[in-house]
């Protein structure tokens, strides 16, 4: 059985989509979208070129460098880039974002993550060792835990960076497409895009949880 930590992360994904499905709704009846769309995304991203796509992946970077959601990033990259595009911008964005929390660790603010969270370095290299690549792939595929404490505990724990930052890349792009798939249902295809995604959504919690099952992270990596 998942414990009630795992529950309720599992079902904050859930509540992060479900609102974002919300929104693509108040957007498309109050035409929000439109005033989104001309006062800021067109000016600044949508279209702009290569100027455009580095400011995006800037705040990208930037904003899940700090903790938030990659799923709203991914939202936001499918919403002005596409279902397609998004899934790349979306998830090269939040690789940024890793590796700047990543390296942060690693070089500068090691001494005060080991005062705070020193106790879950040790389940957390423990769990990276055994194939530091596959085992950062599968924490990504799962549903569960916070990106940032990851992205922190693993820059004070010996794991190469290529392994980590190589395997978050790849283990966010799942969820990425589904999130930028949503983003892009507020201009295209709404109730079809959404649809699929909520159904892609439910996928990827059950697959995430056959990996929970298989590698037994309960107890191997406080979530």
């Amino acid at each position: 059985m998942i414990n009630a930590k795992t529950r309720k992360a599992i079902l904050k994904a859930f509540f992060i989509f479900a609102l974002l499905a919300a929104a693509i709704y108040l957007f498309r009846v109050s035409g929000l979208n439109e005033v989104l769309d001309k006062h800021w995304m067109d000016v600044h991203i949508r279209d702009q070129g290569i100027s455009g796509d580095l400011l995006f992946l800037a705040i990208a970077a930037g904003f899940t460098a700090v903790g938030l959601p990659r799923q709203i990033i991914g939202f936001f990259a499918g919403y002005v880039f596409g279902a397609t595009m998004g899934t790349v911008m979306g998830t090269v964005g939040t690789a940024l974002g890793c590796a700047l929390s990543f390296y942060y660790a690693r070089f500068a603010g090691r001494e005060a993550i080991e005062r705070r969270l020193g106790k879950k370095t040790a389940k957390l290299n423990a769990f990276l060792q055994r194939d530091p690549f596959q085992m950062t792939v599968v924490i990504r595929l799962l549903p569960v835990g916070s990106n940032i404490l990851t992205n922190l505990l693993a820059g004070i724990t010996s794991i190469s960076s290529l392994s980590f930052l190589g395997g978050s890349a790849l283990g966010y792009i799942p969820q990425t497409f589904i999130f930028a798939l949503l983003g892009s249902g507020v201009n295209v295809d709404p109730v079809w895009r959404t649809t699929i995604s909520a159904v892609l959504m439910v996928v990827s919690s059950l697959l995430g949880y056959r990996l929970y099952r298989k590698y037994r992270v309960e107890s191997e990596l406080d979530a």
